[in-house]
């Protein structure tokens, strides 16, 4: 080490991290356990430590000091001195160097070594052993950096939620394969800033994209091991930091670019974030940042059993968001975001973790408390992940009000009715009518529900069509990872075909899916590259596959096949703009009626007489008609008709009464014919397809 300050000034306790003045650093750090802390400091390389300092106080249980003359651009981490017994929840090993859990940037990548371990890998004492070797060369170090930055003009959208039509997307696999992008600005927020990005999405109609987590993140061992990657990056290292790769010139002013040009465009920026689980696993995992600095605040460890993790997640430990320095540190990295990137707010990876108290689930829980009064997030679009593995994991719909949830039946229910399933028409109704059932409490919202069709986790909407099966062999778990059932047909054919029968029917249903997403009440979510049939080869659990497997293959999108696809999106996410029926902010329940013998929901039958429970409970029943109808400002109602047939023939329906001046605004077989005014009674709707209508009527006559 070489020469330099001898000590730290006093400093103070807040806020916590590396804090730059213009003169100095201010480095805070919480430990409610360690007996010591020391601030190691390294060249601009990050491969030489050249100071080690304690931090001189500890206040409140956040050790602090002032460095003087210190700059942006300093490279630095933490040894933690205590106890290490693991019995009693206590893992400190001065050894290990520490990640700032409050890193802004950082340098460098973890190189695994069993000297990233706090005990010593193959002792048969295994974790219970203690280990002395220095983990810094192999660790990545945190930055000191200087958050400010000029803004301009930036004004977030705030789309309303009964307006919202999010694109879910890899912020890597979005642009890897578009040629039209400098090489090295692919993968990249540079990509996602790229114009002709941007342009695709507002022609698609999508009002927000959701980014698959951009936090920094940790390469799994065992992947690392089998020469594959943590693609999807739900393990993370750093809750303040950028994944390093996502940075094209390593500067955090390229996240203000992306966010600040397609906030031009209209469009808000989610991200996806994981608070339940570190990247640093279970009792056998290494030591990185939080189980180092205090395993026994950051962690949720076994009551009778402190050595064992509570593993609610599936991840091997479980985030303690019932410590107030724990909601401190998850409250600070979302205020972070949304402040300093301006980022539209959040989607929370299995966020019944989140609301997990000591005696179960709570929607009452601290951190949904917290969250609710923030006067910053609590003004940000907030949705759930309603699962974990945990026990009562399943909580879809209990969340607090001011949250919408990822709602897999609605998935799985739409998936099955344009399968063929019998018994579904009940099912369908339901989520087109926003799952009520599920959301129709506490004065919620249609807009909780969000619906999809297909998510990152699972079959493309190409492959639900192709494949009957998963094909996950490439992720080298012999085809035991991933959903097993995934309510998919293959329709004669595993994979790609050339008949062009099995083609029209894959098409066909492709097309309906998208339609009853779109036209169904609640927020609609499209994956990226489903608008033009991006496949992963029957891969329906991609986590791993950092390559082609994932990467959107943007050149599929000029197929007439898939420029159809897109024509039918943009059609029906102009319809949702347009028709207020379609993306109503209320739930509607047949009570109220916009213009005199027009009720504001109905359900009708193929003979356009109402749906009676006879005709519920068909099991062999493949085709529904809804009608709604919503009053808007200028006194006229809105109303709109949908009409699906689920059969593999076509069907004829009648319109049922009263009889309007019914618009054909989309038909889901033929997504390139005009719009057109109907004069008939009578429709036929062809075989796997969905028909829209539209009319508006005057509110005080029928």
């Amino acid at each position: 080490m070489t020469a330099g300050p001898e000590r730290l000034f006093a400093g103070s306790p807040y806020p916590l991290g590396a804090t730059w003045d213009g003169s100095g650093v201010n480095f805070a750090v919480f430990s409610a356990h360690a007996e010591r802390v020391e601030l190691c400091l390294f060249d601009s390389s990050g491969r030489r430590e050249v100071r080690r300092l304690p931090l001189p106080e500890c206040t409140d249980e956040v050790w602090h000091g002032y460095l003087p003359h210190a700059k942006v651009g300093q490279l630095y981490g933490y040894r933690a001195h205590g106890p290490y017994d693991p019995a009693q929840g206590h893992r400190f090993n001065p050894h290990k160097l520490l990640l700032d859990p409050y890193a802004r940037r950082i340098a460098g990548s973890l190189s695994w070594s069993d000297s990233l371990y706090g005990y010593r890998v193959g002792s048969q004492r295994e974790d219970l052993s203690f280990d002395r070797r220095d983990s810094a060369a192999c660790m990545p170090k945190a930055v000191v950096v200087d958050p400010a930055m000029s803004w301009g003009e930036d004004r977030p959208p705030r789309t309303r939620w009964s307006r919202t039509v999010i694109y879910e997307a890899h912020l890597r696999g979005l642009t890897m394969l578009r040629q039209d992008i400098a090489a090295a600005e692919r993968g990249t927020f540079a990509g996602l800033a790229n114009p002709r990005v941007i342009e695709h999405l507002v022609r698609l109609g999508v009002t927000t994209i959701e980014l698959l987590p951009v936090h920094a993140f940790v390469q799994d061992r065992f992947l690392v091991d089998r020469k594959l990657s943590n693609y999807w990056g739900y393990n993370t290292l750093a809750f303040f930091a950028p994944e390093p790769r996502y940075l094209s010139d390593g500067s955090l002013g390229e996240i203000r670019t992306a966010v600040h040009r397609l906030h031009a465009a209209g469009i808000e920026v989610l991200l996806d974030v994981v608070y339940n689980h570190t990247g640093e696993g279970n009792e056998l995992g290494p030591t990185l940042s939080f189980r180092g600095l205090d395993n026994l605040s950051y962690y949720r460890l076994l009551p009778d059993n402190r050595r064992r993790y509570i593993n609610d997640t599936g991840c091997g430990n479980t985030v303690n968001v019932c410590h107030p320095r724990v909601i401190q540190l998850v409250m600070d990295s979302l205020r972070y975001w949304v402040e300093v990137f301006h980022v539209d707010g959040f989607r929370f990876d299995l966020c019944t973790t989140l609301g997990r108290e000591p005696e179960g689930f709570s929607p009452e829980s601290g951190f949904f408390d917290a969250l609710r009064q923030d006067p910053v997030l609590s003004q940000v679009k907030l949705i759930a992940e309603p699962w974990d593995v945990g026990l009562g994991g399943y909580q879809l719909g209990r969340h607090p009000p001011g949250f919408a949830e990822w709602n897999d039946r609605f998935r799985d229910d739409t998936r099955r009715f344009w399968r063929g399933d019998g018994g579904m028409r009940g099912a369908l109704a339901g989520r087109l009518h926003g799952s009520a059932e599920f959301f129709d409490h506490h004065k919620r919202r249609p807009w909780a529900s969000v619906n999809f069709v297909t998510a990152h986790d699972g079959f493309t909407l190409e492959d639900l069509v192709s494949y009957s099966g998963k094909h996950n062999l490439a992720n080298g778990e012999d085809n035991r990872d991933g959903h097993s059932e995934n309510f998919s047909s293959n329709y004669g054919v595993e994979g790609p075909t050339t008949d062009a029968e099995i083609l029209r029917r894959r098409g066909a249903v492709k097309r309906a899916l998208l339609t009853t997403l779109l036209c169904a009440h609640g927020t609609p979510m499209l994956v990226a590259g489903d608008e033009f049939g991006h496949t992963q080869n029957g891969n329906n659990n991609a986590y791993c596959q950092d390559n082609r497997t994932s990467w959107i293959n943007w050149a599929l999108a000029d197929t007439p096949a898939a420029r159809d696809l897109q024509r039918l999106v943009r059609r029906l996410t102009a319809a949702r703009r347009e028709h207020p029926s379609l993306q109503r902010a209320r739930f509607l329940h047949g009570r109220e009626e916009p213009a005199p013998g027009l009720s504001d929901i109905t359900w009708f039958n193929l003979q356009g007489e109402v749906m009676t429970g006879d005709g519920w409970q068909d099991g062999n029943g493949r085709d529904l008609v809804l009608r709604r109808a919503v009053r808007v400002d200028d006194g006229q109602v809105d109303v709109s008709l949908l009409l699906l047939n689920g059969a593999a023939e076509p069907r004829t329906f009648r319109l049922p009464p009263p009889s309007l001046p019914w618009r054909l605004l989309v038909d889901s077989d033929e997504p390139h014919a005009v719009e057109r005014m109907l004069d008939a009674e009578t429709l036929e709707v062809a075989a796997h397809s969905v028909v829209l209508l539209t009319a508006y009527v005057d509110g005080a006559v029928a």
